[in-house]
């Protein structure tokens, strides 16, 4: 294959996976809603409770073994080595399978101990149907990382979709049955950890149907004695699976981990600081509302930065250092400009939002406090997406793990004192923590000086414009529509509309202060559009 088609290639594969990972974003944040409005929020409480561990199994499956496993694929066949190839996938299913196995075995016999640890022994259940997940993940990410060794990413996004819309039509379908038919909360909690096993279930028979399909098992299958033939290549390929690959896969647990330092002692510390148990669940699930926002305002911030990251490592390999300092500037200067923007904004008309989604306004001053969450997480996110690209692996991995702790502490400290807004405060100020730690490292480790003082003020500047305009035009629209029609409606205009003229206002600010050059606004959807708010004299 000439360079130009690899090139081609490489791209394409990188825009469907991209593809795949947004729409299943997109749905992962979407469901929530209708679901929160199906079982309320203490049934909301009950399912986030357990979702940190389905995210874990997620993660697994999606992003740190197929990368390390699709990465070694193509080295080896490139030397064209097929018995190296049978060996990896071998010895990669062999380890995967076994560190699965201990995943479930953990989950499942030790529910009791962490359904204890969160103050619910009812949840306990709950634990044991997703540990399930634990078993199937396994060949999920093996064939993932076989497909994208070999430069097919169709049957690695569909496989993503496909699972993600199955989990999501069994949550939203059984949570309607089950609360319809009267059954507990917890029951239909258990429900809907059930479409985690229906998603990988579907999720490994779409991958199946394409070895079936084009008649690869006998590309894929082991040989006898190859372990033992190839014993020292073993071990190089299990070193890669378990330094890469968890590497990759801690990096990519950073809102897991913050969710997990919740579900383990937010409710039990509104608890044993003498909130009712049934009131605490309704806070936690109030406070978990936030999940959803911060997921689709994350995905906008990160999507346009993210896409750049091939073109980061592509860069790194043709040693072109002008292109790389370019290119990365750019990607997080995109992540920080959308996540201010949708931070501010969110902030700004978090009341009529909550309303519209979630039907009342409860948790409101909390969930705006939440919103500065998107922010931190798009810069984290791109930051570690480019040293990832350029090669730099364990440092991110080290500084989301150390979330954990932070997160879990600061909650000790803070929850007592304020409640769910000290929940809300410390998952801020550990994402600013961790923000901070990886911009001093990659700015240490590259030398590159990623904000001017120029586009701080020019931000600042928007992101103020921005809320003046909100606030106002929030107060007159509830003094027109106020008593003509219902709040949920009025919500919602307020809502939608705020958003749109919000966003265009930002937008107008940021483009006219020449935060972007033209050439960069071509990287933004209708680019050419955006182009149109520069001063004539700056059009190219």
């Amino acid at each position: 294959m000439k360079p130009v088609n690899q090139s081609k290639a490489l791209f394409r594969g990188a825009f469907i996976l991209t593809l795949a990972s947004l729409i299943t974003k997109i749905l992962s944040a979407f469901y929530r809603i209708p679901f929160q409005n199906i079982v309320g929020d203490v049934g909301f409480y009950i399912y986030q409770q357990i979702y940190p561990f389905y995210g874990m199994a997620i993660v697994l499956s999606t992003t740190g073994f197929p990368v390390v496993i699709s990465k070694l694929y193509a080295e080896q066949k490139e030397k064209g080595d097929e018995d190296r190839n049978r060996l990896l996938l071998l010895t990669s299913f062999l380890f995967l399978q076994a560190f699965g196995f201990l995943c479930f075995l953990v989950l499942y016999f030790g529910a009791g101990l962490i359904a204890d640890w969160m103050h619910d022994e009812q949840l306990s259940v709950l634990l044991r149907v997703v540990s399930v997940v634990f078993l199937t993940f396994p060949i999920v990410s093996l064939l993932r990382g076989y497909y994208q060794g070999i430069g097919e990413m169709v049957p690695t996004a569909l496989s993503q979709v496909g699972e993600q819309t199955t989990r999501v039509l069994t949550i939203v379908l059984l949570a309607y049955f089950f609360t319809k038919e009267g059954y507990s909360l917890y029951f239909v909690g258990g429900g809907a950890m059930f479409g985690s096993i229906t998603g990988s279930i579907l999720s490994a028979l779409i991958l199946f149907t394409f070895i079936w399909i084009r008649k690869e098992w006998g590309i894929i299958a082991p040989k006898r004695g190859m372990l033992k033939n190839y014993s020292h290549e073993a071990k190089l390929i299990l070193k890669a699976l378990v330094f890469q690959g968890l590497a990759i896969c801690i990096s990519g647990m950073l809102m897991i981990f913050i969710q997990m330092a919740d579900a383990l002692n937010l409710y039990s510390l509104l608890v044993s600081n003498g909130v009712g148990k049934d009131v605490a669940k309704s806070l936690k699930g109030v406070f978990d509302r936030g999940q959803p926002l911060i997921q689709l305002g994350t995905v906008a911030a990160t999507s346009m930065s993210l896409s750049l990251v091939p073109l980061i490592s592509s860069g790194r390999v043709k040693e072109n250092p002008s292109f790389l300092k370019n290119k990365m500037i750019t990607a997080i200067k995109i992540s920080m400009v959308i996540g201010v923007g949708a931070s501010v904004g969110l902030w700004a008309i978090i009341r009529p939002t909550n309303m519209m989604l979630f039907e009342n306004e409860s948790g409101s001053s909390v969930l705006g406090v939440l919103s500065f969450v998107i922010l931190f997480t798009s810069i984290i996110t791109t930051i570690i997406a480019i040293m990832q690209g350029l090669g730099k692996m364990l440092f991110p991995a080290v500084a989301v793990a150390a979330s954990f702790p932070i997160k879990y502490g600061l909650n000790a400290l803070l929850i007592p004192l304020f409640g769910t807004m000290g929940a809300a405060i410390s998952s801020v100020i550990t994402l600013a923590l961790i923000t901070l730690l990886l911009i001093f490292k990659f700015k240490h480790s590259l030398g590159i000086r990623i904000f001017s003082l120029r586009f701080l003020l020019t931000l600042i500047t928007a992101a103020a414009a921005m809320i003046l305009f909100l606030k106002g035009y929030l107060f007159v629209t509830h003094f027109m529509l106020g008593g003509y029609v219902g709040p949920r409606i009025e919500a919602a205009f307020q809502s939608l509309s705020s958003a749109l003229l919000g966003g265009f206002l930002f937008l107008l600010i940021i483009v006219r202060g020449g935060v972007f050059l033209p050439h960069e606004l071509t990287l933004f959807p209708f680019g050419s559009k955006l182009m149109l708010l520069l001063p004539k004299k700056d059009r190219s």
